[in-house]
Parts: structure tokens; C-alpha cells; sequence
């Protein structure tokens, strides 16, 4: 029985580093990759390992695009889209969890069904609101569309769920109303879903291509996923420069994932305690 325990204990774990290798192996690709000359990075058979490590791509990109307007441009969109994302749909939630108001089922029923729809469906009415509020081209049409979530809703709700209504009882025999409930006892207590949704909304802002790629057309206005996009030619591609401006736009995010990653892990794990 103990061998036979031992062997099943190894093939896990044999699976657990064949999936980590697939998963490590792109990042790997594409760090190596930035260190290459235009000739390694296209060279076939394809060599793993530069034969010099070179840091001439990363002295390129700078030069080739506003890299220090587009990163910030980057940053703003995510700080401002992760802060008023998550303040919105911690009220939601707290609203649809909470409280008792007529058709609340209904409402949040409609507020999921937008979780069914594609994303692409949204592109045009958005664009032509954005471009009727003369924005086009502007750091504001970066976020605006992207200030509430119906996933961040529903995460959060099943949050306030699981937490028991003897807390607010209590705060309101004290004396306490909805929002000094809402702020002071409540919101504290979620947290780990609070950083979960921040991390997922960050990310997402980060990383999002098709809407400012849409939206703003001037490189000054661009942002990381976009301005890079740019750097792919008709005929050929210094691929060395592309993967070295794509470690310098994942940085940020591997930052915050570590820094927040046992928050982010106990908030993915309780998200589905109470439905």
C-alpha cells in the first residue's frame, strides 16, 4: 500500500512539473528571446540560449517609441480602471447581498446575463459614445467603458454572502447606518476578494488590446499591448525588440501578484462558499 502511495505521489508530482514546464517555458522563450540578435531570434533550427547576452533590444525600444508616455498612459488606465472598478462593484455587490429592494433577483440576473454576451458586441456603441463625447484619442476613452463589472459583482457578492447578518445587527443596534456598516465592518472583512478582484482587474487593464487599439490611434496615446503591435513590420520583425519590451510591460504584474499572492489564492478559494 505505501509503494503503491509513493508511485501515486510521484506521478503527481511528475504532472505538477510537466505543467509548470509548459507554463514557465514561453516566459523563458521570450526573456531569452529580448537578449538575441534580430538573426539568433529568427534563426532556424531555433537556438534556447543567446550566444551573447546582448541588451541592445532594450536600448532600442525606448528610442523606437514613446515607451515612457505609453507605459504611463498604461498605468493610468489600470490604476484609475482597478480603483473605481472596485469601488463600484463592492457597493453592487454589497447592495445585491444585503439588501432587500424590489426586483433585486431580476436586476442582478440582467447585471450576469452581460457575462454571456461576447465582448466584441460592445465595441461600436461604446465607440460611438466615446466619439459623440469628443474623447477619442484621449487618455479617459482608455477607461471610461470599463469602469463596472458584472463579474467583479458577482464575486464580491458571494463575498458579503458568507458573512454573517448577525455583524450588521449588531452595528445597527449600535447606531451605525447602511454606509458606515458598508465601509467599517463589512468592506474590511472582504478582503481576500478585494484583492483578488484587484489583481484580475489590473491585469485585465493592463493587458486589454483591442479597445485602445480602437480608440486611440496617435502613438503618444496608446498604450503597452498596442504600441508594441506596432513594431511588427510587413516584411520582417525585430522579434528581440518585441519580446524585450514585453518583459518590461509583464513586470508589473508579476510584481503584484507576488506581492499580493496569499490574498489572491484564500480570495479565488472562498469566492464560491455561499451562492
Amino acid at each position: 500500500m505505501k509503494s503503491k502511495s509513493n508511485t501515486k505521489k510521484l506521478f503527481i508530482h511528475l504532472a505538477l512539473l510537466l505543467g509548470v514546464g509548459i507554463t514557465v517555458f514561453p516566459f523563458l522563450w521570450m526573456v531569452l528571446t529580448s537578449f538575441k540578435t534580430v538573426g539568433e531570434a529568427m534563426q532556424i533550427p531555433p537556438t534556447f540560449f543567446p550566444k551573447k547576452f546582448l541588451t541592445d533590444a532594450y536600448a532600442q525600444i525606448v528610442t523606437a517609441l514613446p515607451f515612457a508616455r505609453v507605459y504611463l498612459n498604461t498605468i493610468i488606465s489600470t490604476v484609475v480602471t482597478t480603483v473605481v472598478q472596485v469601488m463600484f462593484c463592492s457597493m453592487a455587490a454589497y447592495a445585491f447581498a444585503r439588501i432587500d429592494f424590489p426586483f433585486k433577483n431580476v436586476i442582478f440576473v440582467l447585471i450576469l446575463s452581460v457575462l454571456m454576451v461576447p465582448g466584441q458586441i460592445f465595441l461600436i456603441p461604446q465607440y460611438q459614445i466615446i466619439q459623440k463625447l469628443g474623447l477619442l484619442d484621449t487618455i479617459p476613452a482608455l477607461f471610461l467603458p470599463n469602469l463596472f463589472s458584472a463579474f467583479g459583482t458577482f464575486l464580491l457578492r458571494q463575498f458579503f454572502m458568507s458573512l454573517p447578518k448577525e455583524l450588521e445587527e449588531a452595528a445597527l443596534l449600535d447606531g451605525c447606518n447602511r454606509y458606515q456598516i458598508f465601509w467599517k465592518i463589512m468592506l474590511p472583512l472582504t478582503k481576500p476578494g478585494i484583492v483578488s478582484l484587484v489583481i484580475f482587474t489590473a491585469k485585465f487593464a493592463w493587458n486589454d488590446f483591442m479597445w485602445p487599439l480602437i480608440v486611440n490611434t496617435s502613438p503618444k496615446m496608446m498604450t503597452l499591448g498596442p504600441a508594441l503591435s506596432t513594431l511588427q513590420g510587413q516584411y520582417t520583425t525585430k522579434y528581440p525588440m518585441q519580446m524585450a519590451g514585453a518583459v518590461m510591460a509583464v513586470i508589473p504584474i508579476i510584481v503584484l501578484f507576488f506581492i499580493f499572492q496569499k490574498q489572491f489564492i484564500e480570495g479565488v478559494a472562498q469566492s464560491g462558499i455561499k451562492g
